[in-house]
Formats: C-alpha cells, structure tokens, sequence
C-alpha cells in the first residue's frame, strides 16, 4: 500500500468526532476518530473483570491509568516531558539534550498515591499538572484558540514557558482498541506542530521558534492490560523545501483492530501499516530498524543518547527506554521518496506492568 491507501481507509474504517468515548450502554467505542473525542468519560464503563463480574468504583478508578508527553525536537535542543498518572502513584520526568555540546540532564519525580497530580478526562480542553516541592509542570489545552501551552518550573532551575499551535491543519490521529479480555486504551497523537516559546536551562536560553523546534504531544488513557511491552518512534522535523514532517509508529500496543501509525506532511495525516521494530535492547548504541508492511517507512535510527528508569514496585513494574537520535533512510508517500539525513527524533522500548 502506499500513502493512497489513506482515503478509503477514512471512508471505510473511521468514525465522527464523539462528544465522549462511553455510550449508554457502558461500552467504549473503538475506531479512528477524525477530529477526536471531546471526553474519556471512564467512570461510566462498565468494567468487569475476567469472569464477567462487574467491578466497583473504586476498582475502576484505581485500575485506569493516564499519561501525557510532549516532545519538542530541533538540531539545538531536544527536550521530553511526561506526567504520569497510575493513581497509586505519579511521576514526572523531564530531560533535555543538546546535540551540539553533547549535554544531557534528566529530572524524575514521583508522588504516592499520585498526589498533586491532576489529569483531565479531556484531551483538548482540559489541563495535566504534577507538582513536588519546587518542582511544577503543567501541560493545558485550550479549545478557544486551540493551543496547548506546556509550563515547567524545577528547583534546579530549569525552565520552559512555550505554546503548541493546534489551531491550524491539525489533524491528530485518536484511536481507541480493545486490551485484552475487558480492558481498553484511548490515545491521541499529533507531531511536526509549529510552537514558540522559550526553554531556560543553566545559562542558557533557546528560542523554540528561532531554532526551529516542532512539537509532538501523545495523550493516552485506559484500562490497560495488567502486563504490557511496546516499542514506539517519533519524528518531528523540517523538510528542506520548508514543509512539516512528523510521524508516530508503535508496535505491541494498540493493534487489535486498529493501529496508532500515522505520518504528517504539512499537517496532513496519513495512515500507515503495521511497522516491525529491529533492534537489541541490550546494546542500546546499536542502530534500530522500522519498517512498515506498506512500504511507506524504510528507516534506521542512530541512538545518541537515552533516558532510562527501571521500577520494580509491589503493585507495579517499569522497565523503561527512550532514546533520542537520528533517523536516516525514506518515506514513500504517494509516488514522492522523501530521504531523511540524520532527522533527530525518538524511539522507545518499554516493559509496564500496573
């Protein structure tokens, strides 16, 4: 298939904008949601377990877990941010990396029973936050305009004050798939967003807009599966003509039915295939290859760096890798090869049990 492929798959396979995710009958609705869902209103499914017994409240509440990242990639600066919501506990982690000078700092946080930590059921009118201590960030989008302003603010002084600019050829891609027996999960995604604003770190300011900087945002939520392990990657950039590229590619998550693989080119979505990950996780300096069974993404992914956090709970087990790095190789895309030169975005390799 090729980037052709993604009008009929529109017409066939997609649904319309929803108001909420839950119908009366307690049910999500799964599918590709063109302009998304205004409200992940989890409390009103009806959540059973394994042997069909209908859960309590309080179950329901404890077993729904809710993140947001946002990435903002340039050749001068590549900073993470994520707020993590697993209701017994929250984390926070923010890291900044320059490709120049090689330098790398990483924050993390975390707070028992996720407290300061607010999310919203809304994935585009409605704010995340995470606090401890000195240490703030709060990611909120706005309907009118629709923007998504990102606010950091750490004891060690480390500071970013910017806007994501979702109100022009926005076109996210939002899928909600079954996982597992009773479970489900939501998730939004958009990269190659223009943003502004600035990123204070040491003795150093950077302009995102002057140096260039696009964003990627994922929002995810929803019952998941108790034990799971995926492989994601991301790109935002800027072509050599000017135009916007971005992509977001997963494997082993969200693919019971539906896939969260999607392309951006100036804004425009396009919906991509399945993608096999190659890599070795435990020589994380090797180069990872992502291929798609369409044909549209033949690429290999040069680690320069990573963030990695291992967390071996009671109630919860993480073994997490993001790397960032460059992407060489193509994207075929409607009869057009587009050659990526070493573009700096992500990759991920993740172990979860909650």
């Amino acid at each position: 298939m090729d980037g052709n492929y993604n009008k009929d798959y529109w017409q066939q396979e997609s649904l319309v904008a929803k108001e909420v995710l839950i119908n009366n009958d307690g049910q999500p609705t799964f599918g590709v949601f063109p302009g998304s869902v205004g409200e992940i209103n989890h409390m009103d499914y009806d959540l059973r377990n394994a042997m069909d017994k209908r859960l309590s409240k309080i179950s329901k509440h404890f077993k729904y877990n809710q993140f947001q990242f946002i990435g903002f990639t340039s050749p001068d600066l590549i900073v993470g941010i994520a707020i993590v919501d697993l209701k017994f506990a929250s984390n926070c982690f923010v890291y900044a990396y320059q490709p120049e000078t090689k330098k790398f700092e990483e924050f993390s946080f975390i707070q028992p029973l996720a407290l300061n930590t607010k999310m919203s059921p809304k994935p585009n009118d409605g704010s995340a936050s995470f606090s401890k201590g000195a240490n703030k960030v709060t990611i909120k989008a706005t309907q009118t305009p629709r923007l998504r302003s990102v606010n950091v603010e750490l004891a060690s002084g480390f500071k970013v004050d910017a806007v994501i600019d979702e109100s022009a050829n926005y076109d996210p891609l939002a899928v909600c798939a079954r996982a597992g027996y009773t479970g489900w999960v939501f998730t939004q995604k958009a990269t190659a967003l223009v943003c502004n604003g600035i990123v204070e770190w040491g003795n150093e300011k950077f302009d995102l807009e002057k140096i260039g900087s696009l964003a990627s945002v994922d929002w995810s939520a929803g019952y998941m599966r108790r034990e799971t392990a995926w492989n994601w990657g991301s790109l935002s950039c800027k072509l050599a003509d000017g135009r916007r590229l971005g992509f977001n590619l997963a494997a082993g998550v969200n693919e019971t039915g539906f896939t969260e693989n999607g392309l951006w080119l100036e804004g425009k979505l396009y919906k991509v295939d399945m993608v096999d990950f190659q890599f070795n996780r435990y020589h994380a300096e090797h180069a990872w290859t992502l291929r798609s069974n369409d044909g549209i993404i033949n690429l290999h992914f040069e680690p320069a760096g990573q963030r990695k956090e291992k967390m071996n709970l009671i109630l919860a087990a993480s073994n997490f890798t993001q790397h960032f790095g460059r992407f060489f190789g193509d994207i075929t895309l409607n009869g057009e090869v587009i050659h990526l030169d070493g573009v700096w975005g992500f990759t991920e390799d993740h172990y979860a049990k909650w």
